[in-house]
């Protein structure tokens, strides 16, 4: 499970195959160090390919490369989706000019759930198999069709407590053959929104000024779902997925002022003024689904008996650098909403082109940077 120690690259190749049997990695509290080899970070949206290749060294991360390439339409019916995914799979990793081709990718949305446990004591050889049976118990999966992990987390008292991740097989498996036929190497599959957590984890661990021991909230707004990810401060974190997102939005205000999804694009995300559009003042109204799925996920995790002393939500993800949206949010929610870039802390040792894409399109990259967060030996 998730101590087995992989010594040969010849394993991490065959990682894929062992997930499907209930295997994924879920480290969200420290960055797993199996070696000095270099991975890439993919994460496949439903519009773009984001890729990150890390270098770690004594103060952190520095950034050797970046890509982002956006999927091209077509008739998902014909295949087409597929086909124009892994031309941007293809594309983008053309851009880094980067020899690394192992691969971690990354599962989120409803088919992938993120649960505590908590058991009467147990030892180590009975841990695997009550997680599984609460995992079939909790988890909205055919309990045939599921990969299962989990992590114990050392808490003082009797009983045995942690997290566990599910998945279905067919997502885990998907994903890796679609990385496989694109050309790369998957070697390891994380969950979007551990991903998040360890990224930004590591990345305050780099920054003496932030301060310690504080819960953290991180909301990731794609465009086919949204992740909400908070981690206590005593480490447990807490994922919620939600399918309001930035495609609902932007088809939202086309309909409310009679235009195309493109040009809506083009205003919030290019600045670029058409006639007498006024899509900004619109936004309130077409947000707030999503916000109310956003306070929703807030109130249940405060429910749970969760710590509640969350100060700053940090925002990311593609839809993050939509003009207005973060103020929006700031306004709305009754927690302070900033714009996160994972970068802000990093260095870079790559291309003028490679130090573009993360300064302006970084928020959009916090997934990725999450997953290259991995090495190998």
């Amino acid at each position: 499970m998730y101590d087995h120690v992989y010594e040969t690259t010849e394993d991490w190749l065959s990682l894929p195959e062992v997930l499907n049997e209930g295997l994924i990695s879920m480290d969200w509290k420290r960055t797993l160090r199996f070696g000095k080899g270099a991975t890439l970070g993919l994460d496949i949206g439903s519009t773009t390919v984001k890729m990150i290749v890390l270098a770690p060294g004594k103060s952190g991360y520095s950034i050797t490369a970046a890509g982002i390439a956006r999927i091209a339409k077509g008739d998902p019916g014909h295949g087409d989706r597929r086909s124009n995914t892994m031309n941007a799979i293809r594309e983008c990793f053309a851009q880094m000019q980067t020899k690394v081709k192992f691969a971690v990718g990354g599962v989120s949305g409803q088919d992938v759930a993120v649960r505590d446990f908590e058991f009467a004591p147990l030892q180590e050889d009975e841990i695997a198999a009550a997680v599984s049976l609460e995992a079939s118990q909790v988890c909205p999966f055919n309990v045939t069709d599921i990969a299962v992990d989990y992590q114990v987390i050392p808490h003082g008292n009797a009983k045995t407590k942690g997290v566990l991740v599910a998945a279905t097989s067919t997502i885990v498996a998907d994903k890796t053959q679609l990385i496989r036929d694109a050309g790369l190497k998957c070697v390891l599959m994380d969950v979007d929104g551990l991903a998040l957590l360890n990224c930004y984890n590591t990345s305050v661990d780099a920054d003496p000024k932030h301060p310690a021991e504080q819960s953290v909230a991180i909301l990731n707004v794609g465009a086919s779902h949204t992740t909400l990810a908070i981690m206590d401060k005593n480490g447990w974190p807490f994922i919620r997925d939600m399918s309001q997102a930035g495609d609902d939005i932007l088809m939202q205000l086309a309909a409310l002022h009679d235009t195309s999804t493109e040009t809506i694009r083009d205003i919030l995300f290019n600045n670029h003024p058409v006639g007498e559009l006024d899509v900004h003042n619109s936004l309130a109204k077409t947000c707030q689904a999503l916000i109310t799925d956003i306070t929703g996920s807030l109130r249940y995790y405060a429910a749970q008996g969760k710590s509640t002393d969350i100060e700053k939500i940090h925002v990311c993800g593609g839809f993050a650098l939509a003009e207005g949206f973060v103020d929006l949010l700031n306004s709305r929610l009754g927690i302070e909403a900033v714009l996160w870039n994972p970068f802000d802390q990093m260095r870079f040792k790559s291309n003028r082109r490679c130090e573009e894409i993360c300064t302006k399109s970084g928020p959009a990259m916090a997934i990725a940077a999450g997953l290259a967060m991995r090495t190998l030996s």
